[in-house]
């Protein structure tokens, strides 16, 4: 069976969301990071209400908590949480977003007009030639579109009008997340996981339609402190050891030709310089460090830190102090323990008519850490493409297919239990 999901509807409620400027700030203390991530969460917890749904609830930390009622008779459905992050990436600016719809998409070029620089084409996405004919939507030039992760925030808000008017559609408790400053690595810091409420959980954050995650990169952070010989400089022979210049030549000594991100791909780890702080005294240098094999990373740490330690021992009285923080694991080494939960998905995107793709994600979810957290939770696919960029763009029909495999998945769950 396959399901009729209304695509204006979705398309409309999407190119509404994303005009809500929601960027969150990786330098920012507060939480969220930004208090504009808050007018999207009170938005939808107000939409949801004007739905008829009783259970929903926003709290000071800008997270939406909401219950869409079973509708089936078994007492033994389990629930299940579809979440999304309101918040949108740093990398790109998210101000005064003017998403543009382009109906029945020709394969061609498509020159975004408020920067004619910024083309979007088949050569650089490919992806756009399974699109001919359907509709996408992208921002004008300026700014990202925002798809990641509002595709997802969408098709969860459309997927409950559906269902409301739907109610023959029999399934379980689904329960409803939105989260703020998944951008920013802090998407479940606040999380309430009572206020959840559910044992198994999906994320609506990923790419091509029929995708289907269920692998992400485990991952720490690392910071290098070099700590120098500090001297007046006008008095510093034999005697200034600049920990600046030293920091410089350990990132020099990293390799060149494997062990980063622009030299690796696939099921391959790296190690990433990310920021560089400091004077002539001390200075720091933060690397993100990911594999996704979690035993794999105490050799990541040590052939960095042993990197820095021959450096650092060509200058007297210079030290470096080497210290890790676990960011996120691999999501897999929980879901291998709950398969139904991914089998699930693979029937669900099934039934709505696609073929599933398995991928392994390098990067993070909140999924990742919700999985750590007692929900096991894979990411299920939004059609959300070159995301983070002013090419980022969507496919309303590929938004509107995970729409109906939601639908589908409430429906297995109710089938499978009780």
């Amino acid at each position: 069976m396959q399901f009729h999901i209304n695509q204006d509807s979705l398309a409309e409620r999407f190119m509404r969301y994303v005009r809500i400027d929601t960027q969150s700030d990786p330098e920012s203390e507060t939480f969220p990071t930004t208090e504009k991530q808050k007018n999207l969460s009170r938005l939808l917890a107000q939409e949801l209400k004007d739905m008829g749904i009783t259970q929903v609830e926003t709290d000071t930390f800008g997270y939406v908590y909401a219950t869409l009622p079973a509708t089936s008779s078994k007492t033994s459905v389990t629930p299940i949480c579809f979440c999304a992050h309101v918040d949108t990436a740093p990398d790109c600016s998210g101000t005064n977003v003017i998403p543009i719809l382009h109906k029945n998409y020709d394969g061609k070029d498509i020159v975004l007009p408020d920067d004619k620089s910024q083309v979007l084409g088949v050569k650089d996405s490919p992806y756009l030639k399974t699109q001919i004919g359907n509709d996408i939507i992208t921002a004008s030039g300026n700014t990202l579109l925002g798809s990641d992760d509002k595709a997802g925030v969408a098709i969860i808000m459309e997927m409950a009008a559906f269902l409301l008017q739907n109610k023959n559609i029999t399934h379980g408790d689904i329960k409803i997340v939105f989260t703020p400053d998944e951008e920013v690595g802090k998407g479940t810091a606040k999380i309430n996981m009572q206020k959840v409420g559910a044992p198994f959980g999906y994320t609506l954050d990923g790419g091509e339609a029929g995708s289907l995650e269920e692998e992400t990169f485990s991952a720490d952070a690392a910071t290098i402190t070099v700590h120098g010989v500090i001297a007046h400089p006008g008095y510093a022979k034999d005697k200034l050891v600049n920990a600046m210049k030293i920091a410089g030549e350990i990132l020099a000594a990293l390799p060149k030709s494997e062990w980063s991100p622009e030299t690796t791909e696939g099921m391959q780890g790296f190690v990433h310089p990310t920021s560089l702080n400091g004077i002539a005294e001390k200075t720091t240098i933060g690397f993100i460090v990911r594999d996704f094999k979690t035993a794999e990373l105490v050799n990541h740490h040590a052939r960095l830190k042993e990197i820095a330690e021959i450096v650092v021992a060509q200058y007297k009285g210079a030290r470096i102090e080497y210290n890790i923080s676990e960011q996120y694991r691999n999501m897999k080494d929980v879901l291998q323990q709950h398969p139904q939960v991914v089998a699930n998905a693979a029937e669900a995107i099934k039934r709505a008519g696609l073929a599933v793709k398995m991928e392994s994600i390098r990067g993070g979810t909140d999924g990742s850490r919700l999985s750590y957290m007692g929900m096991p939770c894979p990411n299920i696919f939004t059609g959300m493409q070159n995301i983070h960029s002013k090419l980022e763009w969507v496919s309303v029909q590929d938004m509107a297919k995970s729409v109906e495999t939601l639908v589908h998945l409430g429906m297995i769950w109710e089938e499978k239990n009780g």
